[in-house]
């Protein structure tokens, strides 16, 4: 809208109230002032809010003397006035004839209230002419549109519109249609001349009215009545002369209308306008004869009648100042009577503008006689002018709720007609018609205004959904509606626009509510019902309309058979509620959006490629293009990467690298595909590429957590390839979009890590990545218009090769890391670098790992152990190098968990380190324990306590807590254990070996958990016998060959003692281990013996040899397990679980599963020739004895001669069952003995 010089400035008040009503008066824009106008008994509400006006603040107006001859003209006839707006420049007096698309214009400049805050938008002699039907024989002939609860009324010239069509052979459908079933005698008369000198002579009062001086001075009349006439012809509203596209208007230069543009942005400000097309420019011309959507109105009203929020257009002077500060001013011919029409005119008019006052002029043949004032409230009560308030109210509101029940359909062009004379008014959808006759969208001069402002309407309420999610069935509704009446070759960026608007409401980046979705609710679908239902609905309407109506009418059903609705007498319109609204504008509905994430991204994409082909369209054609068919799928090759050399993988890195970095230098020169950088192809392109970009992201990212990796190695390829087209087309990348893409690179690594990790179901995997959707095609097709798309093809290529799969996922998140660390972002990335930097350790360390199980492999595969191979050393050096990195990746984020488990698996490496460094003898057996194996061994020992300090306690992390634990445990006791069975004696003395197998079994004995309830309590159990067993071991043999020392061979003694008790004990708790305990018992029984042979009194070796009995008869516990679980084996008759197992020394201090037979048998015969021992020994020793036994001596000897005997006559060849069993029948009987002997 363009304001005169008058315009008011902000915080200047726009009318004055009268002073004795009261009404408040505020500042601002939106200067406001109530009233309550009362006719009779009865109130009608209405108050009146100013939202714009162009004239200045209201002046007095000059009372001209009587006699003033108004057919004069005054001085400043026809000049520009504020004051008097578009009414003064024109001869037509109080009101310019309204314009076809004058709603438009308001509703343009008053977005905001479109939709949900207004029921209608119109010029006031629009809304008076409504007003008046029942009053009035005149014709009727009005557009309306409906969008959301707003309806859009503007005057049809059908007249005008016919003389269009004769000369442009557009709405011949329309002209038959309208001869067929209107009265075609009807016509629209010529304006009379007295018509014209009527206008004229208010004109002139007008103009003598603001003159300053008080007396009018005329100005000789050489204006005659013919110029005039051509006058009113010149100012008389025309329809547009064209609405189709022109290379003229295409290259037009007309300046740039405020109301096209919008306010409002969004998606990173590139949909910021209404589209700017070929044909917009002349719809939006400001020239001086436009006929297209500027708001020319003096001021914008927000009428509120009863319940009823109009938005009305006014150009009727207003004049103020002294005792009447805002009065309107009226001129009659006194020989005239003011009739019902003109009362309701004035009254109307006043209650608009908010007047509370009306001065009437009268004259005679022009000449001023006198001035009357009259409140607006006793407008209705004038005689010969009387009327209903009430009635009038009631007309507005049933005229109202007809509309708004019979125009249900946004976009859609109805028109509301009344023949001249007739009483019935019939409401027609011109869409339908012009559907029905074949003609083309663009034949309907409404659909483009329409279509606009569909879409400005959504443009502003995306803002607000940024804010309330209930917008987004509202939006979605508006933007359908809108690509429904346009052509895609004449309207190709409002589609793109408005495509990219519904793909914007599907919000990609949120966490899928626990409500299930019911803040999406109240929105509205895109036609609010089904077809169905409407056509039902309107049929029960009809019916409805047609039992109230008169049944005496003449009126034939046959002229309404197009008509949507019919009034049957406008009588029926004065008749309190006599139609009521019951059609919702748009029902409480739930806009379709599934929770589900493919589902919301197909409904993205589908979107983005509509937007892409209408942007496509523009730029050049298919056949310019070596483009690919778009039905033809592209393959998305793989190949098996294990032949690649590093040459090749390090220039696909390099390609990789090629689009992380930000490009900073503005594009110049057209893109590919030959779109100008700024055009606005340029701009919704990169919108469409980005928002396809995060539909892919988001499905890979779902196919991801479905463990379909396959599937989403094609969706981050789409992305990437999304992501390569927008880089092609950008000059620069804003921070959020690097953002975006480094997310994008981390995900590709993700699922090449997981590719690599289940190498099992490659071939699933493989047909899954295969597999191409037609709209993924079609998506390609226009991405290969601006980009090869190949920079991304080294990441997301589905290679064979783990090691390759593990490489590249690697390159993806350093790519991501290297992002993030650029100038552009290391301020703004904190969040997600700490995410980048832990998925580097994790896969620094699953390469690490990788490269360790292959030296291991490598360590088995060979047949003789030989020197370490220059292969293997290249896998540890690759291994450590991995886990060198990895942990400072964690440490870099301080994740000391994930620290101290990259130590723990270094210590592992070079504990493998060790196993290869072990010396092979020349007869193939194992040599001596060698200083390399000491040097990783000790390596290792040091990374696991370094792993440990990293923890610093079991509460930080207790999993990762007992596994460094038992790690280190089982480092100390394999180095112990190799260098006690493999004793280096050629390098270390006797001593120092012993010395460092104490000190390395103590350290393991130290870490073994025997407390901590858990699943390794039995193995810390076991590990700790085993330990206590070795050195009980250990120390007896040094105590058998130590010579000399007494007091070192009594420490001796006493820590085998001490150690065999407690390995005893350990093994007595364990139930798995009755083979340990008895070759632990046996080796104490022959420690006993040994300690026997050298004493020399009777009485020292009766009690060595009694104790030595009493240690055999606890053999009994183990021999009672064997029991148990040989007969549990023939119970089963199954055959006997081989133990036999080729575990290292590293991992030999677990316990045996299953019994091991060969182990019994070989412990059998070493228990039997000691247990006949030790009772031969007894009952010699006591036979010989000088002192004279005692009865519990006699007792004693007894059984023992008695158990001798029985175990002599064993069957030697018995089966291993039955000589279990006897034995523990012997030793039962000597532990009975025992007890007695105690008590006694």
């Amino acid at each position: 809208m363009s304001a005169s010089a008058g315009d008011k400035e902000p915080g200047t008040p726009l009318d004055n109230a009268k002073e004795d009503l009261g009404g408040p008066t505020c500042t601002g824009e939106n200067s406001r002032h109530d009233s309550a106008a009362c006719t009779g008994y009865s109130e009608i509400k209405s108050c009146a809010v100013v939202k714009y006006s162009a004239a200045p603040p209201p002046t007095s107006y000059a009372l001209l003397q009587e006699k003033t001859d108004l057919k004069l003209p005054p001085a400043n006839w026809l000049r520009e006035s504020p004051q008097l707006g578009s009414a003064g420049t024109t001869i037509l007096g109080s009101s310019s004839k309204s314009k076809p698309f004058s709603s438009f214009g308001m509703a343009y400049d008053f977005i905001d209230c479109i939709g949900d805050d207004v029921d209608v938008v119109s010029d006031s002699e629009n809304i008076k002419k409504l007003l008046k039907i029942p009053y009035s024989k005149s014709h009727v002939s009005m557009a309306v549109h409906r969008v959301g609860r707003t309806l859009l009324l503007d005057e049809l010239d059908i007249q005008e519109l016919f003389m269009r069509s004769s000369q442009t052979g557009d709405w011949t459908w329309l002209k038959d249609f309208y001869q067929r079933l209107i009265d075609q005698k009807w016509q629209r008369k010529k304006k009379s001349k007295e018509h014209w000198y009527q206008k004229a002579i208010l004109s002139k009062f007008l103009y003598y009215s603001i003159n300053g001086d008080g007396a009018a001075e005329p100005v000789p009349n050489n204006l005659n009545e013919g110029e005039e006439e051509n006058g009113a012809e010149e100012f008389t509203s025309t329809w547009p002369t064209t609405f189709t596209s022109t290379s003229d208007a295409e290259e037009s230069d007309a300046p740039k209308q405020e109301s096209v543009s919008m306010d409002s942005k969004f998606a990173l400000g590139q949909v910021t306008s209404v589209p700017k097309e070929q044909n917009l420019p002349m719809l939006f011309n400001e020239g001086e004869n436009s006929q297209g959507l500027r708001n020319d109105f003096v001021r914008n009203i927000m009428w509120t009648f009863e319940d009823i929020h109009m938005l009305v257009g006014s150009n009727m002077p207003i004049f103020g100042g002294g005792r009447y500060p805002a009065v309107s001013l009226r001129l009659r011919d006194n020989n005239k009577p003011i009739n019902i029409l003109t009362g309701i005119d004035y009254w109307l008019d006043n209650l608009m503008c908010n007047v509370p006052e009306l001065v009437m002029c009268f004259h005679v043949n022009g000449i001023v006689q006198k001035y009357e004032m009259i409140k607006t409230e006793d407008i209705p009560h004038l005689e010969n002018s009387t009327f209903s308030t009430r009635v009038v109210k009631d007309i507005a509101q049933n005229i109202l709720s007809f509309l708004k029940s019979n125009c249900t359909k946004e976009g859609h062009t109805y028109w509301l007609f009344k023949a001249s004379g007739s009483d019935i008014v019939k409401l027609y959808d011109l869409t339908t018609l012009c559907e029905e006759a074949e003609e083309e969208k663009c034949q309907n001069p409404f659909t483009l205004p329409v279509a606009v402002l569909l879409y400005r309407v959504a443009s502003n309420l995306m803002l607000k959904a940024r804010q309330n999610r209930k917008h987004y069935g509202t939006i979605r509704t508006l933007l359908l509606n809108c690509v429904k009446l346009l052509d895609e070759e004449r309207h190709p960026q409002i589609i793109a626009s408005a495509h990219y608007m519904l793909s914007e409401l599907f919000q990609l980046d949120e966490p899928p509510q626990e409500d299930g979705g019911e803040s999406l609710r109240a929105g509205g679908s895109e036609d609010s019902y089904s077809d169905e239902d409407r056509e039902e609905e309107e049929e029960e309407e009809e019916a409805e309309l047609m039992e109230d109506s008169d049944e005496n009418s003449s009126y034939s059903s046959q002229d309404d058979s197009k008509a949507v609705a019919v009034i049957r007498s406008v009588g029926e319109l004065s008749v309190p509620e006599k139609y009521k609204s019951t059609h919702q504008i748009r029902p409480s509905c739930a806009f379709p959006v599934s929770q589900d994430k493919e589902e919301k991204c197909r409904h993205v994409l589908s979107y983005v490629l509509k937007g892409l082909k209408a942007v496509d369209g523009t730029i050049k054609k298919e056949s310019d293009l070596p483009a690919a068919d778009p039905n033809t799928p592209i393959p998305l090759k793989y190949e098996d990467r294990s032949a690649i050399g590093a040459c090749a993988a390090e220039t696909g890195i390099s390609l990789l690298l090629e689009r992380v970095g930000p490009l900073q230098a503005d594009q110049k020169h057209p893109t590919r595909s030959g779109m100008i950088p700024g055009s606005w192809q340029h701009s919704m392109k990169l919108q469409l590429f980005l928002k396809a970009s995060k539909a892919y992201y988001v499905l890979s990212d779902a196919a991801t957590n479905l463990l379909k990796y396959g599937r989403a190695l094609r969706y981050i390829k789409l992305s990437l390839q999304c992501y390569d087209a927008y880089c092609s087309v950008s000059g620069t990348l804003h921070k959020q979009v690097l953002l975006f893409h480094s997310q994008c690179l981390s995900l590709c690594g993700d699922i090449q890590l997981m590719l690599a990790q289940n190498a099992n179901n490659r071939a699933a995997y493989q047909e899954e990545y295969s597999y191409q959707t037609k709209e993924d095609q079609e998506i390609l097709h226009s991405l290969h218009r601006e980009s090869s798309c190949q920079a991304f093809n080294m990441a997301a290529d589905l290679a064979m090769d783990p090691e390759y799969q593990l490489f590249v996922s690697s390159k993806c998140y350093e790519a991501a890391y290297e992002l993030l660390v650029s100038e552009v972002l290391k301020d703004h990335a904190s969040d997600q670098l700490a995410q980048v930097l832990k998925r580097l350790g994790n896969i620094r360390n699953e390469m690490g790992v990788y490269y360790m199980n292959q030296a291991a492999a490598l360590q088995t595969e060979k047949e003789v152990k030989k020197l370490v191979s220059a292969a293997e050393q290249e896998m540890w050096k690759k291994s450590f190098a991995f886990f060198e990195k990895g942990m400072k990746d964690f440490e870099a984020i301080g994740d000391s968990t994930n620290t101290a488990l990259l130590l723990c698996n270094t210590g592992r490496l070079m504990r493998i380190c060790a196993q290869a460094h072990c010396a092979i003898s020349v007869n193939l057996s194992r040599g001596e324990f060698t200083p390399e194996e000491a040097l990783y061994y000790n390596k290792a020992i040091d990374y696991y306590l370094r792993a440990m300090k990293s923890l610093g306690s079991r509460e930080s992390h207790s999993a990762v807590w007992d596994s460094v634990n038992w790690e280190l445990s089982t480092t100390y006791f394999t180095l112990a254990t190799l260098l006690q069975d493999y004793a280096p004696l050629s390098r270390k003395a006797q001593e120092q070996i012993e010395r460092e197998v104490t000190e390395a079994m103590m350290k393991s004995l130290k870490y073994c958990d025997l407390q901590t309830e858990s699943a390794r309590q039995p193995l810390y159990q076991y590990r700790a016998a085993t330990i206590h067993h070795r050195l009980a071991s250990m120390y007896h043999s040094c105590f058998r060959n130590q010579v000399g020392d007494e007091h070192l061979r009594k420490q001796h003694r006493s820590l085998a003692e001490l150690h065999y008790s407690k390995a005893v004990c350990l093994f007595l708790s364990l139930k798995d281990a009755p083979c340990e305990l008895l070759r632990t018992l046996l080796e104490r029984v022959a420690f006993a013996e040994f300690t026997m042979a050298g004493q020399s009194s009777s009485a020292a070796k009766l009690k060595s040899l009694t104790g030595a009995v009493e240690i055999m008869t606890e053999t009994r516990h183990a021999f009672q397990l064997i029991h148990n679980e040989l007969q549990e084996e023939q119970m089963e008759l199954s055959e006997p679980k081989s133990a036999e197992s080729a575990e290292s020394p590293d991992v030999s201090s677990g316990p045996i599963s299953g019994l091991n037979l060969q182990e019994v048998m070989k412990l059998i015969g070493v228990f039997e020739p000691s247990f006949s021992f030790l009772l031969l020994q007894l009952i010699k020793l006591m036979t010989t004895m000088k002192r004279k036994p005692s009865n519990k001596d006699e007792e004693a000897l007894k059984t023992y001669k008695n158990v001798y005997s029985k175990l002599l006559r064993a069957e030697k060849n018995a089966p291993l069952l039955s000589r279990v069993e006897l034995h523990i029948e012997l030793l039962q009987q000597l532990t009975l003995h025992t007890v007695t002997a105690t008590h006694s």
